[in-house]
């Protein structure tokens, strides 16, 4: 029945539309009906600004890791990603805005930092130094949790964590199936800093 009961809430953590509810809050926009019309850090900070992409971006690492923090809380002898999980579904399937949602990578970053800090903060520097060296974060998100799931596979030798991490890869690059033929098209949006922005402003 606990853990039950922590699936649910962890399910209902992860469903808090982050992006939605800064964006009518404090900018009376509909993050849904502005630019690529999704409802995580991306479009938020695209939309909407630096500052409102910061913020959703920690609220949303912050469902992760309250959601798989939960059995440390309870002090019950449950893994921290299995209950993680569930939080990834409500970000993706949120029950509050109809079963739709995000691409979860902030919110899987969460869940990695409740798990294993150390391994959150090596995986942050590699998200963000290939966001930089990108421009594009599809790109940046599908490369980094491809080489953390190399990292848990061949350097952790933690089972768990590196079957989750493959799974969790395969359904990003799902998600990002419309980014991916962007990218193929050279049609992909860019944030406006690193090597490839200046690379393509000089192109331009």
């Amino acid at each position: 029945m606990k853990i039950l009961m922590m699936l649910v809430i962890a399910y209902l953590l992860g469903s808090i539309p982050s992006g939605v509810i800064i964006g009518k809050l404090f900018f009376h926009t509909d993050i849904r009906d502005a630019g690529s019309g999704n409802i995580g850090t991306t479009n938020t900070y695209r939309v909407l600004g630096p500052t409102a992409g910061t913020v959703v971006m920690a609220m949303d690492i912050l469902k992760g890791t309250l959601a798989a923090a939960q059995p440390a809380l309870l002090h019950l002898p449950v893994n921290a990603l299995l209950i993680g999980l569930a939080s990834i579904l409500g970000h993706t399937f949120s029950i509050f805005i109809g079963f739709k949602g995000g691409k979860a990578v902030a919110t899987s970053a969460g869940i990695l930092l409740a798990y294993n800090w150390h391994f959150f903060l090596i995986a942050s520097a590699i998200m963000f130094s290939l966001v930089y060296i990108t421009s594009m974060v599809s790109v940046a998100s599908m490369a980094s949790l491809s080489i953390v799931s190399l990292i848990a596979i061949f350097y952790y030798q933690d089972w768990i964590l590196s079957v989750i991490a493959v799974i969790l890869t395969i359904f990003i690059f799902y998600r990002h199936k419309a980014n991916i033929a962007r990218i193929k098209a050279g049609t992909e949006s860019m944030v406006h800093f690193g090597i490839g922005w200046h690379r393509r402003q000089k192109r331009a």
